[in-house]
């Protein structure tokens, strides 16, 4: 006995909260990354379609902004679900993880790597709610065995940081190098 009895329940749709807002924000972003294709990409005269600079992102653009048309297409039939500006919410709420990066990237060059990256790892366990101490220490542990682990093991160069101008010349050159 086979395990799908029909077509229809072989493409059955579970439509979720938020999907034609989803559906909607990927189809306008791939119409407005496809209409910039002829100004951001160049057609080369004597060069074969499939080497063309401008033929596999319009392939690809294209393909996205069909997709996005036909889950929009499929949301908008579907049952309306409650929660969907919930779920806007949550994704919004997600973007804060985004500033907090970017706040820990442009804190680096100034504060310094070692730095930068202790009090980002404790702030961020804060903002989650942890308040233990030792969890608190167990972050900013994390983030130091981080931080030798890509400036000592791996040898990756990273910003040194203004702060390590106010240094003593040996501490100065050890946290450049290690820290």
């Amino acid at each position: 006995m086979s395990r799908v009895k029909t077509l229809q329940a072989l493409f059955k749709r579970y439509r979720r909260p938020g999907d034609i807002v989803f559906a909607w924000i990927v189809l306008v972003g791939a119409l407005l990354l496809l209409s910039q294709i002829f100004e951001q990409t160049v057609w080369r005269k004597g060069s074969a379609l499939f080497a063309q600079p401008r033929f596999w992102p319009a392939v690809s653009l294209g393909g996205m902004a069909a997709f996005a048309a036909f889950h929009l297409l499929g949301s908008a039939l579907s049952e309306r679900i409650e929660g969907r500006w919930q779920e806007v919410l949550l994704w919004i709420a997600s973007l804060e993880y985004a500033g907090w990066f970017i706040a820990y990237a442009a804190a680096v060059p100034y504060a310094g790597y070692l730095p930068a990256t202790v009090i980002c790892a404790a702030a961020l366990a804060l903002r989650v709610g942890y308040r233990r101490p030792a969890t608190l220490a167990v972050a900013a542990l994390s983030a130091l065995l981080i931080v030798v682990l890509f400036k000592t093991l791996l040898k990756v160069n990273l910003p040194a940081g203004l702060a390590y101008d106010s240094l003593p010349d040996g501490l100065r050159q050890i946290m450049l190098t290690y820290f």
